[in-house]
């Protein structure tokens, strides 16, 4: 498939190659499966389970560091064969394959390694998946495209806790139930992948190259890192959604309504993801970056003093912003600095960058919350993300 071009119609949203609204569309299948789970987990492991907030955040962020090697493996592979709608699908399948484990499971060890497995299969699939919406977009719409992609994503992350609170209001909170029904959108996001996305053609020069080594990060431009490094300083100060659950609890929401914390960040980073993706088309990417920034900070200020269920739903709705205006963008802007034959290592650098962000954001927020709360949570997420502006700022004056 080759790149659409950034003439008229293609400037809005029917002009994408059909390729990214298929990915969009498994993305939405996915993250409706994890979210209906995801939404609930938090709740499930401390009601049912009486697992404590350290080990809360030591989920959050060790599920996703299982898969740090693999994203940048996987995202190096893709990049050596051109294979990359196969990883994809692989990956896919694989956090298909551990949806049924949620149900069974009876300990927090069992839901753990579900957990992880899950992880891995996005370790494999996020590095390929994002590489090939470069390779089937113009750079002139490449945020457009992360933006759209992001989009669907997301509608997913919304529909999955509203089908999760509507189904446990109708079951007396049977968790078993809502988590057994999120098998179905996770097979169904394997078929779209398989019969719904053409892979560009691989150059033939591709077949010829050396084994991978840990030196091909290494050749990656200057220009990559700091995206990467950016990445990273965000993820971080970004602390976790589980804390999101759980703020909603600490205000007196009952447990059966706790995944709308989810729906409220998401709703907002849905109807936000593609206008944001369009305007780092138009504006300088580190400025915009630099409002997510911003946004996140009053968020995790807003959180730090809340005392009610409002002011919570302000700051959800503040952190759904802010994913909206960085998450695509990052994409897009390391696409832009990454060669094409390199862009799969770069995503895996990025994914692995956020992966060990989620791993200290998720460990900090947890020690925070079991000492302090959620004031002193938030209050540590507001010096963080004022960091993380600071870095954005002397990348844009360099």
């Amino acid at each position: 498939m080759s790149p659409v071009d950034a003439d008229g119609a293609t400037r809005r949203w029917r002009g994408l190659p059909r390729a990214v609204w298929a990915l969009g569309i498994v993305s939405l299948c996915m993250d409706l499966s994890s979210e209906m789970i995801h939404g609930l987990l938090p709740a499930f492991l401390s009601v049912e389970l009486g697992v404590g907030a350290v080990a809360l955040g030591l989920l959050e962020g060790g599920s996703e560091a299982i898969a740090s090697a693999l994203k940048i493996a996987s995202g190096a592979w893709s990049d050596r064969t051109r294979r990359r709608k196969s990883l994809a699908v692989f990956g896919y399948a694989l956090s298909a394959l551990s949806k049924p484990l949620f149900p069974m499971a009876d300990s927090f060890v069992l839901i753990a390694g579900a957990r992880a497995i899950d992880r891995v299969g996005k370790g494999i699939r996020g590095a390929p998946r994002d590489a090939l919406v470069a390779d089937i977009t113009a750079p002139e719409i490449r945020g457009a495209a992360y933006g759209l992609r992001q989009a669907l994503d997301t509608i997913g992350a919304v529909l999955g806790p509203v089908i999760a609170v509507a189904w446990m209001l109708g079951s007396g909170d049977d968790f078993r139930a809502v988590f057994a029904i999120a098998v179905v959108p996770a097979a169904l996001a394997v078929l779209v992948l398989v019969f719904g996305v053409r892979e560009p053609s691989a150059p033939a020069a591709s077949s010829g190259k050396p084994p991978m080594r840990w030196s091909d990060m290494a050749r990656l431009p200057r220009g990559v890192w700091v995206v990467v490094g950016l990445a990273f300083a965000i993820g971080v100060a970004r602390l976790g959604e589980t804390f999101l659950v759980l703020s909603v609890l600490d205000a007196g929401l009952a447990v059966a309504w706790s995944p709308l914390a989810l729906v409220a960040m998401n709703v907002v980073y849905a109807a936000m993801a593609y206008p944001a993706g369009r305007l780092s088309d138009r504006r300088p990417r580190p400025q915009v970056l630099l409002v997510s920034c911003v946004v996140l900070l009053v968020g995790h200020a807003t959180l730090a003093v809340a005392s009610g269920i409002v002011a919570v739903a302000i700051g959800i709705a503040l952190f759904g912003a802010h994913m909206a205006l960085g998450q695509g963008l990052l994409s897009a802007w390391l696409s832009d600095r990454a060669p094409p034959e390199q862009r799969g290592t770069a995503f895996g650098a990025l994914h692995l960058a956020n992966g060990l962000a989620a791993i200290v954001g998720g460990a900090a927020a947890g020690v925070a919350w079991s000492r302090g709360g959620m004031g002193l949570t938030y209050a540590i997420g507001v010096g963080l993300a004022a960091v993380a502006c600071g870095l954005v700022a002397a990348t844009m004056r360099r």
